[in-house]
């Protein structure tokens, strides 16, 4: 059960593996040397998956700060970040990346290495460590915890900034706004009896449209100086919602397409939008009218 020995046979999988690659000709025999590849890949995520523990033990108010986290896009936090991070490195260092442009690869080229000779020099200390007192930490495994940490942080922020274009401190803060608006939207609907909480609980599926919907309702009418005030421009809005800036300025205007939907549910609001003075159509919706038009969005229709 102790870390320490969960670390030294998952860095004697990754030095056996590492050692039968060495001694395999992949021109010869490149089935197996690609057999071989994946198991390298997988031994090395579980040693990173140990060594991530062993920092959470021993080094939990030395950890580098991860809030850098949130700029990067949703589909690259996976759980094996880590390991694709290790990867990126050790390709950098042999020079066969192609993903990153010459000029990228050069300066990340220094911070691979600092990463790659750091994580060694780990696995040489928590090993001496598992073999002498493998239930406690030394200074020096403590030290080399925290450079490391340090170093997989920095690698991390600079590789994925290089790759992809992260996000900005305006676009992480107008991601926050739709967050709330979405909160008070759930929080209405549970208050008006749209939803039940018996629903969000059992994750249905149906709420992944009626949030949205219902909160685009809000947005426009309940909040409109919020995150989906049209007010601003299309690039002052969360990407979430502004490449749908001008279909919502026709939800709201009085030209919008859904004449025949309009009339068949609210026939004195079509007479009403008509007027000069009535541009808006959800402002002229009556308390009833508003109602029905939330709880039309709350079906699978």
């Amino acid at each position: 059960p102790r870390l320490l020995s969960q670390f030294f046979y998952a860095d004697e999988r990754v030095s056996r593996v590492v050692a039968e690659i060495n001694g395999l000709d992949a021109e010869m025999d490149p089935q197996q040397y690609l057999v071989l590849l994946n198991q390298l890949h997988l031994s090395q995520s579980h040693l990173l998956a140990v060594i991530e523990r062993i920092m959470e033990e021993c080094i939990p108010t030395q950890r580098h700060s991860r809030d850098y986290l949130v700029k990067f896009p949703e589909e690259l936090l996976v759980d094996n970040l880590g390991n694709h991070m290790l990867f990126a490195a050790e390709c950098l260092l042999a020079g066969t990346f192609i993903e990153l442009e010459e000029s990228d690869s050069l300066q990340l080229r220094p911070q691979a290495r600092n990463l790659l000779c750091s994580l060694e020099l780990v696995r040489t200390v928590l090993r001496e460590q598992s073999l002498s007192q493998p239930s406690t930490y030394s200074e020096a495994v403590r030290a080399v915890l925290v450079q490391f940490d340090r170093l997989f942080a920095e690698f991390e922020l600079s590789y994925v900034s290089s790759l992809v274009a992260v996000k900005s401190p305006e676009e992480i803060y107008r991601q926050q706004e739709i967050i709330v608006l979405f909160c008070e939207t759930v929080e209405r609907a549970l208050r008006l009896g749209y939803l039940t909480q018996e629903m969000i609980d059992g994750y249905e599926p149906l709420l992944m449209f009626t949030i949205p919907r219902l909160a685009i309702i809000s947005g426009l009418l309940i909040y409109p100086e919020g995150p989906l005030s049209l007010e601003q421009s299309p690039e002052q809005m969360s990407r979430v919602f502004s490449p749908f800036y001008n279909l919502l300025k026709k939800i709201r205007q009085e030209d919008w397409g859904g004449g025949r939907f309009r009339v068949r549910l609210w026939p004195r609001v079509s007479a009403l939008t008509r007027c000069p003075r009535c541009r808006d159509l959800l402002w002229v919706l009556s308390a009833e009218e508003l109602a029905l038009l939330e709880r039309s969005l709350c079906t699978a229709e």
